[in-house]
């Protein structure tokens, strides 16, 4: 795959994840709570995720942007939509930014892609979904449950949209007037967090608490990325070593490289978990405005 020692440690959160998810819809499943198999149906679309994102689904040029955020990468990579990369260049030479507020600025245009991306996959699941309801000839009750499944589906379509477009949005803004000094949060996964809450049916007191609980997710973040920095340094530390034919050099190096490896495995798998945990709240939340 010619990975990264970083995107490395990203795939084994990933699957890790999977993994654990897989282990409780067996669980479900064999107490019979997902007859609809919307759970199983979306483990499959999670997975499929993984897969693009980490080029292994078997289709050339499929990897989404590396989200590994000490690689600028600004000139090779691609964003695959005119209207991020007008709005990325006219960012980049608008001289509003400073060389950190840009790396901040292009983590949040590659975050963007990868949310659209997921939205096309789910979108792709929905409609091939679609054409086998309507290929049904009898109608039945498993059917009106598979209606349900779609409806389900819709809605999470809907919900994504909706941050897509709130994320556009932000990212127009940003990107003419530059970044708002006041601004709470910086991590682009945590801003996408607190624009939905505030459109979620949250009480004022449940809105702050959430808020504190982003200011946390957030530290967790900058942590697991400076684990990721430190990580890919040791990595490039290793390599040199490797020629050089000092074995104790390398042995010391080694060490240093798997501790660090699996410090960013653990700290990844727990940002995503409580990423995975706080978008499902904010997702109920939106639900109830629509009930």
């Amino acid at each position: 795959l010619h990975l990264s020692a970083v995107k490395l440690a990203e795939l084994h959160s990933d699957l890790k994840i999977q993994e654990k998810d897989e282990l409780s819809w067996k669980k479900l499943k064999a107490e019979g709570l997902d007859e609809d198999g919307e759970k199983e149906a979306k483990l499959r679309r999670n997975l499929n995720v993984i897969m693009t994102k980490y080029g292994m689904n078997g289709k050339k040029d499929s990897q989404l942007v590396d989200t590994n955020y000490i690689k600028d990468g600004t000139e090779s990579d691609t964003l695959d939509d005119p209207r991020l990369e007008k709005l990325w260049s006219k960012a980049k030479t608008s001289g509003k930014f400073s060389d950190e507020e840009l790396n901040k600025l292009w983590r949040e245009f590659k975050h963007h892609k990868e949310k659209i991306h997921e939205y096309n996959i789910l979108l792709e699941t929905v409609s091939r979904t679609e054409d086998i309801h309507k290929n049904l000839i009898n109608p039945s009750e498993e059917n009106l449950v598979k209606e349900e499944v779609l409806h389900n589906k819709h809605r999470e379509l809907k919900e994504k949209l909706r941050s897509i477009n709130q994320g556009f949005e932000r990212l127009r803004k940003v990107s003419h007037q530059g970044y708002d000094t006041t601004s709470e949060f910086e991590e682009p996964r945590v801003i996408d967090l607190w624009d939905m809450a505030k459109s979620a049916n949250f009480t004022e007191k449940e809105l702050e608490s959430f808020r504190e609980e982003l200011k946390h997710f957030e530290a967790k973040i900058e942590k697991h990325h400076h684990y990721q920095k430190q990580l890919e340094i040791s990595h490039q530390k290793l390599k040199h070593v490797e020629g050089t034919g000092d074995k104790e050099h390398l042995n010391r190096n080694k060490e240093k490289y798997a501790m660090l490896e699996e410090k960013t495995k653990e700290l990844g798998y727990k940002v995503k978990k409580h990423l995975q945990d706080l978008s499902s709240r904010i997702s109920q939340g939106l639900q109830h405005n629509e009930l």
